[in-house]
């Protein structure tokens, strides 16, 4: 029996970059062993994201207010943990993430037994697109962060590309962080004692729209998410 491998694209303001996405999707061939679905989660966009996700065979789940990152990858790991699926995997309504670069979370996942693995652009090759330098200090000190926290030796704890197993599903469903959901969940899983492991991906720029976080807003983000994960570490485990 195949594994069942849940896709969650969320999605704000993406009409330009996610039919580009979402047709590499259609032509990309995963290892024969898995069955792939795609859900595109739509966080109240103001554009035609909607309308776009409806031109393909893929689920959509339109939200009906703005929730923010957190709230709609959450959202569609709950829909992953109602639908019994093996594993989700977060790819970027942007584009950032390519397809092809899923296969290499499902390998990592197959070898190491992981209940979390991260695509990351700070270990191994690290080919392809590279964040500006500012993020990328901003990044080391995530890296500095969460190993204080949590002893891990996690080197791009903002990526958005990652796998979840069912464990992990289940989890993320109930107690996913709302704001800074990246770097925050990573203490989450390591407090619930679940495996991580980080592994090598390609990385590139985003195919349309605009990032929410510009290199002025840099320093303050980077703040705001210090404080959240440092209440996350401290806040009383419910699981």
């Amino acid at each position: 029996m195949k594994e069942r491998v849940l896709l969650i694209l969320p999605c704000y303001n993406e009409e330009v970059a996610l039919p580009v996405l979402l047709t590499e999707l259609q032509h990309t061939e995963f290892p024969n062993h898995y069955q792939v679905d795609v859900v595109v989660v739509n966080d109240c966009s103001k554009d035609k994201t909607a309308q776009v996700a409806k031109q393909f065979k893929v689920a959509l789940i339109d939200l009906p207010m703005n929730l923010g990152i957190g709230g709609a990858v959450q959202t569609g790991l709950q829909y992953a943990f109602r639908n019994k699926y093996d594993y989700a995997i977060q790819l970027d309504g942007d584009g950032q993430h390519p397809p092809h670069q899923v296969a290499t979370l499902l390998a990592a996942q197959q070898q190491y037994k992981a209940d979390v693995v991260i695509g990351s652009r700070f270990v191994g090759n690290g080919e392809g697109f590279q964040s500006s330098f500012i993020r990328r200090l901003g990044i080391r000190y995530f890296h500095w962060l969460n190993r204080l926290f949590t002893g891990n030796q996690i080197f791009d704890s903002t990526s958005g590309f990652r796998l979840l197993n069912k464990r992990a599903i289940a989890l993320a469903a109930m107690h996913y962080p709302d704001e800074y959901p990246e770097p925050e969940s990573l203490i989450l899983f390591a407090k619930a004692g679940y495996s991580i492991v980080e592994v090598s991906v390609q990385m590139r720029q985003r195919q349309g729209g605009a990032s929410s976080i510009g290199s002025t807003a840099s320093i303050y983000y980077s703040l705001k998410v210090s404080l959240s994960m440092f209440f996350t570490f401290i806040r009383q485990s419910k699981y």
